[in-house]
């Protein structure tokens, strides 16, 4: 089976070994684990890595950034910064601006994986990208792209078939338009109108990429996720005479990194976010309730009552439709803003936001008791399923997610003690 090989450029050394044993639990190969610029840079012409995690911050005459420019520019290897504090992120804010470019310290091995995974994908996509352009440039001489082309003043002068096709215009109503009306493109956003590309080209007098997140909103009003680029088209003595817009819809592209994306944020049974989004929801409540004196939340942790007994009495198979029903049941529970997760086995956690009181929580766990405790038809089997459920309320300084969900775990296992269905406030 192959497995990618990482090189670790990180100066504490603990740390380095740690991250070095978490992914060789993943499956991965560590090349070597280096502590300087200069070292890293030789090992990388002896290793030859898949992709290199490096302190942003490493120290040295050769420091991190600089390091990634010659990682970068001459051996075209993908880079996963690693930093340990949000100020360095608005310090290197240029260099971490860019999605899923950095992990923070210390790593824990789920957002590791999921970090180093992101990373080779989108070096994997991008070599695609930038194979796909190479081959994009012979096609566009036999019209086998969509591509527009443009007077010098930004007017349409030409569309191919697969121009039409994508846009929605035939080309003898598109002729002589603005290459804006025609080729109408949204920002990410979705409200900001990006202005005529033709004409940023020529008077850049260099190619311009089409932005991220670029849409496209076609004549009949289809939005068509696209990428690619416009160039200016100079004559024999290099004036600009024109611009040429190429386009490809990248549709496929953003629905598998939208499919990755979930797959690593929810639960593969139930469809429920996981710990891992769960937290990361939470952490922005607590930040919310930092900036709002009257901003109360609850976290009720939830352990279902006997379900080994179940799995011992009807099969895994049977186990697990009962964790999806289990989970439908909850989500019937809670408010569209609220938030359940699945947290593994028959672990479930409960993010409740804008509460005024205690008394919220309570009612909420009363009602996840009383919807829990319905017979349930599994296969033909009837299982009458209960809860104990622990409440973690705000207010009481939470600084870290992890907190929060410790207090709500005692509280469930205090109330578990006493028996079974029963609900306990930490």
């Amino acid at each position: 089976m192959f497995a990618p090989k990482i090189l670790v450029v990180e100066d504490e050394k603990v740390l380095a070994l740690d991250i070095k044993n978490s992914l060789q639990k993943l499956g991965y190969s560590v090349a070597e684990i280096t502590a300087s610029g200069e070292d890293a840079i030789k090992k990388l012409a002896e290793t030859n890595p898949h992709l290199v995690l490096i302190d942003i911050c490493l120290a040295g005459e050769i420091n991190g950034e600089q390091v990634v420019d010659i990682i970068q520019n001459h051996f075209h290897i993908p880079v996963l910064y690693l930093t340990e504090y949000s100020e360095d992120i608005k310090i290197h804010k240029k260099q971490l601006s860019e999605p899923f470019s950095y992990i923070a310290k210390p790593c824990a091995e789920k957002d590791l994986h999921f970090a180093v995974e992101m990373a080779l994908y989108k070096h994997r996509m991008s070599q695609k990208w930038q194979e796909e352009k190479q081959r994009l440039t012979a096609i566009i001489n036999s019209m086998g792209c969509a591509v527009v082309v443009t007077h010098a003043n930004g007017r349409i002068q030409m569309m191919n078939p697969l121009a039409e096709a994508l846009t929605g215009w035939q080309q003898d109503e598109a002729y002589g338009k603005d290459l804006a009306e025609v080729v109408s493109l949204i920002g990410k956003d979705m409200d900001e109108a990006i202005e005529n590309l033709a004409t940023q080209a020529m008077q850049a007098g260099e190619v311009v990429n089409l932005p991220d997140n670029c849409t496209l909103l076609a004549k009949d009003g289809k939005r068509i996720p696209i990428g690619d680029s416009v160039a200016p088209i100079r004559d024999v003595d290099g004036n600009i005479s024109g611009a040429v817009l190429v386009l490809q819809d990248i549709t496929e592209r953003k629905q598998t990194e939208a499919e990755l994306l979930r797959n690593a944020c929810h639960d593969s049974l139930t469809a429920l976010p996981n710990r891992v989004l769960f937290l990361d929801r939470l952490k922005q409540t607590i930040e919310r309730s930092r900036r709002r004196n009257d901003y109360n939340f609850a976290v009720l942790f939830l352990d279902l009552d006997g379900f080994k007994a179940i799995n011992d009495r009807f099969g895994h198979g049977i186990g697990d439709d009962f964790l999806v029903a289990i989970a439908r049941r909850l989500e019937s529970c809670l408010r569209s803003g609220d938030t359940v997760a699945r947290f593994g086995g028959d672990e479930f956690a409960v993010l409740l936001e804008d509460i005024k009181d205690v008394t919220d929580a309570t009612n909420v766990a009363k009602r996840i008791q009383e919807t829990l405790g319905l017979p349930l038809n599994v296969n033909g089997n009837q299982i009458f399923p209960s809860a104990s459920i622990g409440i973690a309320l705000s207010g009481r300084g939470y600084e870290e997610p992890q907190n929060l969900l410790r207090d709500a775990d005692i509280a469930m296992y205090r109330a578990k003690r006493q028996g079974k269905a029963r609900y306990g406030v930490f």
